[in-house]
């Protein structure tokens, strides 16, 4: 079996024989210890990428420290730990891991509560005041070929014949249908039009964008339907608690002393 060991973890080897020298030792290298909590850390590592725990992983875990704790002893041999290059990529995967564990543990000790989660969706779908469009559309590159569609359309032309000439290949084999969606993920221009269209109609002048010149025609509309909270509470809560963590962490370095 092949481990998948981060450069992160394989930097901290080198450093690990004397911060864990009190564990028990799973195996011992040229009289240096292996630490039985390294181990646990490697086989974690494996088991957050998908791994299960299983003899075969113990092993090939306790195989992979053996292999690099052979390589980290001749790597001190020759003097490496002591380069700069070295030292400093050590440093960061050292921080890297501290800060890592500060940050899970703040997390853990500064829940979003439920009461501010449903605080935050309500605040959320008060703000779903837009519609939603059913719309289609075709796309060309000049303003004259666009004018051009607009006046087969004028004479009684269907808007799906016309969208296979469209550029925008997602839609062009669907009648340049562009399904339900809020006009906010749309381009500003494009956007705007279909806001003033009416069910049924096309833009009678060329939308541009810079995609393009868009011919644009409004099928439906209809009130959004929100999620459900439970549905969105699992994101609403990651979201909600970078927010706080991001503005710990600022306050903690706008009190720092940096020079």
């Amino acid at each position: 079996m092949k481990l998948n060991v981060s450069c992160l973890f394989a930097a901290l080897l080198l450093v690990s024989g004397a911060a864990f020298a009190a564990d028990k030792p799973i195996a011992k290298v040229n009289g240096a210890a292996i630490s039985a909590a390294v181990n646990e850390a490697l086989i974690d590592e494996q088991v957050q990428q998908g791994a299960q725990v299983n003899d075969e992983l113990k092993k090939a875990a306790r195989d992979e420290l053996i292999r690099r704790e052979v390589l980290a002893q001749d790597a001190h041999k020759q003097g490496l730990d002591k380069k700069s290059e070295v030292a400093a990529r050590m440093e960061l995967a050292r921080q890297a891991v501290l800060v890592g564990y500060y940050v899970d543990q703040w997390i853990k000790t500064h829940p979003i509560s439920d009461d501010k989660l449903k605080a935050e969706y309500d605040r959320r779908i008060t703000g779903m005041k837009d519609m939603e469009y059913k719309a289609r559309h075709i796309l060309v590159e000049k303003e004259d070929d666009a004018k051009a569609i607009i006046t087969k359309l004028q004479t009684g032309a269907k808007f799906e014949d016309l969208a296979k000439d469209s550029k925008d290949t997602g839609s062009k084999d669907n009648g340049g249908e562009l399904g339900w969606s809020l006009p906010q993920n749309y381009v500003q221009p494009f956007a705007d039009a279909l806001r003033k269209l009416e069910k049924g109609k096309f833009t009678t002048v060329p939308v541009q964008t810079q995609f393009g010149y868009h011919v644009i025609m409004l099928e439906d509309t209809r009130k959004p339907e929100p999620p459900k909270f439970e549905d969105v509470k699992g994101q609403l809560q990651q979201g909600m608690q970078q927010q706080a963590l991001s503005q710990f962490v600022a306050e903690m370095v706008s009190k720092a002393k940096v020079e």
